[in-house]
């Protein structure tokens, strides 16, 4: 039997701009403000459950600081602040 060989392709996360006007945004509003979530509940939950990266490293504090530049991944999507 000969073996077979699969080719897979590796599709980009897409990326959505979460756009501040004040020098940070804490994680839990982040996710809000994005539409990722829809109640601070829903975030709080989501975070304490490891499912949120920062900057590409998992973030389990609801008040991170995130700064324009800084990005968070949740569900598959990567947000960035600008």
């Amino acid at each position: 039997m000969k073996p077979m060989k699969i080719k897979a392709k590796v599709v980009p996360k897409p990326k959505k701009q979460v756009e501040i006007t004040t020098d940070f945004i804490r994680l839990d509003a982040a996710l809000k403000l994005s539409d990722a979530v829809q109640t601070g509940g829903h975030a709080k939950i989501v975070i304490s459950e490891e499912e949120v990266k920062v900057n590409g490293e998992i973030c389990t504090q609801r008040g991170k600081k995130l700064r324009k530049g800084d990005n968070f991944e949740f569900a598959h999507r990567i947000y960035e602040i600008v």
